[in-house]
């Protein structure tokens, strides 16, 4: 989607700046309470958190929630001064303050994490203390680390007492969703290529279920994407830095860039001047009051002559008097050292000369004499200034050049600036439009030392039979919110026809929503899968299991138990007789006693 302020016949584009307004508090809904309470459906992405009910209101266009997933606080605030979402109105100013529950695609920072569910469960408008009495579904990364999901489910049921939770994958639901909107029926077989704010995934899905042991990650997302077009911009543009901002790339990316088909012949394209008047595009810098030739009065232009030549002046003095005090520090030691001469110490005179770098003592006196001659000009010229104010034409070094540089026509300087009037400039974004979506598939543009996103794929076909690898490509589906640029499905065709056999059959399809099918697949889940069914984790599965415990279903991840190595009764004797029987461990009760204790 285009700006609608474009100029057919220049291509010129204005920045949105778009700001967030705060999200009301919505009122719980009866349908969402009767006859059970409606499940809360949270897609917990890195970029944006997506929430809402899993009920009838599912089928508007998208959820009730929809906001940035950081949470401003400065250091020392205390934890209601935070800001969440869309309480911050203006993210630039506020970027530094900004804290993340997120390392890549994990979550780690769980204070960050409550943050985040506070303002959904608050904003839903549920007003129970201190508990939430409405199952709720969440996403996770592939492979999610069991720790992750642990610190997860204590959050959720020890904080908050839901009765259940589900956890499932943000690209699977996708994957699901789509799925079941074209009519296939699950079980299903397919490759899933996703990418997010952080990281890519190809995942392959065989008969309905995640194959976790294929899986593959690429860590490259819109997060990098959007900064490496920062970087080529201000590289571009150095004066306009300020205005190159990280939201003003992240928007420049959604809606200018694409993916080339073939990436060097479209390069070449960009060579011809006609291509190039015809496809860049000319996106305009906000205007700025300080406008350029402003016209400034003759006695405002000498008053300004002034109060430069008395900051030089000053400046000039200063380093007068400091050149003088070090000046009068040397003399005074050199001629300590030449005192030594004359007192007849001549060893140690020599080996002073040598810690002076010099060599006799007519070069010593030649020294002496210099700055002796120094320190005097510097004594007359304080002395003068002290009585007569210096003329202008006197200020020191830098004085002439100001004054020329004001006076002569045709010379230039770096000290003082023009005032530019930045409404009359433009940023042109021409090759840098496909350049960076171009990093998905070659990282090593931004010195990555990664597979690109179709060499993974390629190297995840590999690991299958031929049979199966004809059964994935049939059903390679795109989803995730950095795989919406313009020309990606071809270039993903293109590339699989190049790394497929002769004859070979495959289909490529993108999401409908790449960026909300998430959250939809997981409410078609959550309300087709009531409580008893399979997937959902209940407060006594939570007790007995763990946090780390997961039900699996046709979207979720593979659970695998952490295994400890117990050790057996047999080998803790057999350890318990080399101890007692080690001859370097003396002989006394304690020691056995602690022996028994550290191995029991």
């Amino acid at each position: 989607m285009l700006f609608s302020t474009m100029n057919d016949k220049r291509n010129v584009y204005t920045f949105e700046d778009y700001k967030c307004s705060p999200d009301p508090v919505f009122s719980v809904e009866r349908e969402c309470l009767e006859p059970c309470p409606a499940p809360i459906v949270v897609d917990n992405g890195s970029f944006q958190c997506r929430a809402g009910w899993a009920s009838g209101v599912s089928q508007l266009d998208q959820p009730r929630l929809v906001f940035r997933s950081v949470a401003a606080r400065s250091r020392g605030a205390a934890r209601s001064d935070a800001h969440v979402g869309n309480d911050i109105p203006s993210l630039e100013p506020l970027r530094w303050t900004f804290k993340s529950a997120f390392d890549r695609n994990l979550v780690v920072n769980f204070d960050i994490q409550e943050l985040i569910f506070d303002y959904v469960f608050t904003h839903l408008g549920i007003s129970t203390q201190s508990h939430v009495d409405h199952p709720v579904v969440v996403t996770e990364p592939p492979c999610n680390p069991l720790h992750c999901r642990q610190m997860m489910s204590e959050l959720l049921f020890e904080c908050y007492g839901v009765p259940r939770v589900a956890y499932g994958v943000d690209s699977l639901f996708s994957f699901y969703h789509n799925s079941v909107r074209d009519g296939a029926d699950l079980p299903s077989t397919g490759l899933v290529l996703s990418s997010g704010y952080h990281c890519s995934h190809v995942l392959p899905v065989i008969n309905g279920r995640l194959d976790a042991f294929n899986c593959k990650r690429v860590n490259l997302g819109g997060g990098e994407a959007a900064s490496y077009l920062q970087r080529l911009l201000q590289l571009k543009y150095p004066a306009n830095q300020t205005a190159i901002t990280l939201s003003r790339m992240e928007e420049l990316l959604h809606q200018h860039s694409y993916v080339a088909l073939d990436y060097q012949h479209e390069l070449e394209k960009w060579r011809s001047p006609s291509f190039y008047e015809r496809e860049v595009h000319r996106v305009q810098l906000p205007f700025s009051g300080r406008a350029g030739g402003v016209c400034v009065s003759v006695e405002e232009k000498n008053e300004r002559k002034t109060q430069q030549l008395r900051r030089l002046q000053e400046i000039n003095s200063r380093r007068r008097e400091e050149k003088l005090q070090e000046d009068q520090k040397r003399l005074e030691m050199l001629l300590s050292v030449q005192e030594l001469l004359e007192d007849g110490s001549l060893e140690l005179f020599h080996r002073s000369l040598v810690e002076l770098n010099m060599d006799s003592a007519e070069e010593l006196q030649s020294y002496i004499q210099k700055l002796s001659m120094s320190v005097e000009q510097h004594r007359l010229m304080k002395a003068e200034t002290a009585e007569v104010e210096q003329p202008a034409e006197d200020v020191g070094e830098m004085a002439p050049d100001l004054n020329q540089d004001n006076d002569e026509p045709g010379k230039t300087t770096s000290a003082i600036q023009p005032l530019l009037n930045k409404a009359e400039y433009h940023l042109f974004v021409g090759t840098e439009r496909l350049r960076v979506p171009e990093i998905l598939f070659q990282p090593s543009l931004i010195g990555e030392e990664q597979m690109g996103l179709m060499e993974t794929m390629q190297f995840v076909l590999e690991q299958y039979p031929p049979e199966l690898q004809e059964a994935l490509v049939k059903n390679v589906f795109l989803t995730g919110g950095n795989l919406q640029y313009p020309g990606l499905k071809e270039r993903v065709q293109r590339d699989l026809l190049a790394i497929r056999p002769f004859q070979s059959h495959f289909k490529v399809s993108l999401a409908r929503r790449p960026a909300l099918d998430t959250w939809f697949g997981a409410c078609e889940w959550a309300l087709t899968n009531p409580a008893e069914a399979q997937g959902w984790i209940s407060r006594q599965d939570y007790e007995e299991n763990g946090g780390e415990y997961l039900k699996e279903h046709c979207a979720s991840n593979i659970f695998i138990p952490m295994k400890l190595n117990k050790t057996s009764s047999a080998t803790k004797q057999t350890l318990m007789g080399k101890c007692l029987t080690d001859t370097s461990l003396p002989d006394t009760t304690s020691n056995d006693k602690d022996n028994d204790i550290s191995l029991a």
